[in-house]
């Protein structure tokens, strides 16, 4: 019996060190799958047309757009996950979750602050602009 603790206790080690890179190879396995998957078929369909034209047609509805990043949205949901982590705290008797889940709010509120301070759309910034000139 002890040689099986021994060799269960060896083999979490193991595990425990292994999976954060098993868990990184199978994302970027399938990252790299699906990009080549969208990249054979492009060519696919570029062999198909003729016209120069439709190529680059094609060429731009492959890009992906980078939307900004929205602070108000995401200060917000932070917000929530504080004080729900909080809450559970609470209720469940286990101090850290209130200590985690003020810091998490705490977090979230930042987020929230930067939503305002650093306005991402093109109107917010013309306003700033127009603000900061006068």
């Amino acid at each position: 019996m002890d040689e099986l603790t021994g060799l269960i206790a060896v083999g979490t080690g193991y595990v425990a060190i292994l999976m954060p890179v098993l868990l990184l190879w199978v994302i970027f396995y399938y990252v790299t799958k699906g990009d080549k998957a969208k990249y054979d078929a492009m060519v696919e369909i570029s062999k198909n047309l003729e016209n120069e034209s439709d190529i680059k047609d094609l060429l731009e509805s492959f890009k992906e757009e980078k939307k900004p990043i929205d602070y108000k949205r995401n200060g917000a949901i932070i917000i929530f996950v504080g004080l729900g982590l909080f809450l559970f705290g609470t209720v469940s008797s286990i101090n850290i979750l209130k200590g985690i889940g003020l810091l998490v709010g705490t977090i979230g509120i930042g987020t929230l602050i930067a939503g305002y301070l650093y306005p991402n759309d093109s109107v917010g910034l013309t306003n700033a602009v127009e603000k900061f000139e006068e």
